[in-house]
């Protein structure tokens, strides 16, 4: 089913872009970043479910063709007009996981590394939320670990995380987030893209190591395990 018309939100789009020309990133129709076309068919990738760290992970979406272009686009071009068809389906998770959880669990950030933050200058799991109608959310902390760093910044070698091994990475990421005033209370943990998964377990790692629980894990996209 094609998505109801919306004059007023077409009539925008089109005066908005006479000054900044657009087109869609998924057929390169003029004037949207994400035409009626495409994101109709956004709509209806499936879901992916996963184990990480022994958590059940819901994926919004499967992370390949339109959906990692995409988020390419917003973490790498700042491109926050993409944010809303992404982050509509991953808040809903978000409340799902919720409504299935015990009364008072609480939703908890993956940060972003350091040197993403700056380069950005914003969050996309907050702003992914936000577009969903989630806020409020907390976060992990980044922990300084002793001869490495902050975990995204360059080691001794001059490696990016994206540039080690599977080895060198979960050796370089163990003890590197750490959570706070969760002892005793559920997580639902929240991340924009797994990939090796290693970042989440991290994640859920660093929660029961606090004394929390995590009943859920969520994302906007995985790469299938």
């Amino acid at each position: 089913m094609p998505p109801a018309p919306h004059p007023w939100r077409d009539a925008l789009a089109a005066v908005v872009a006479l000054f900044l020309p657009v087109a869609c990133l998924g057929c390169g129709a003029p004037d949207r970043a994400l035409c009626r076309s495409c994101r109709a068919a956004l709509a209806e990738r499936p879901r992916r479910v996963r184990l990480v760290g022994g958590v059940r992970l819901d994926a919004a979406f499967e992370y390949e063709g339109l959906v990692r272009t995409l988020l390419l686009e917003l973490k790498l071009r700042g491109r926050v007009d993409v944010a809303g068809p992404l982050g509509h389906r991953t808040a809903a998770l978000v409340r799902r996981a919720l409504a299935e959880a015990p009364p008072g669990t609480v939703v908890l950030r993956v940060p972003p590394s350091p040197r993403g933050r700056r380069r950005r200058g914003f969050d996309p799991v907050v702003l992914l939320l936000a577009r969903g109608g989630v806020r409020g959310t907390g976060r992990l902390h980044r922990a300084r670990v002793p001869g490495r760093g902050l975990l995204g910044t360059r080691g001794p070698a001059g490696a990016g995380q994206k540039e080690r091994t599977a080895l060198e990475r979960v050796a370089a990421t163990v003890g590197t987030l750490r959570a706070d005033r969760v002892q005793g209370r559920d997580v639902v943990l929240v991340d924009d893209v797994v990939t090796t998964g290693v970042t989440m377990a991290e994640a859920v790692r660093a929660v029961r190591a606090a004394g929390g629980r995590v009943v859920r894990c969520v994302a906007t996209a995985s790469v299938e395990s």
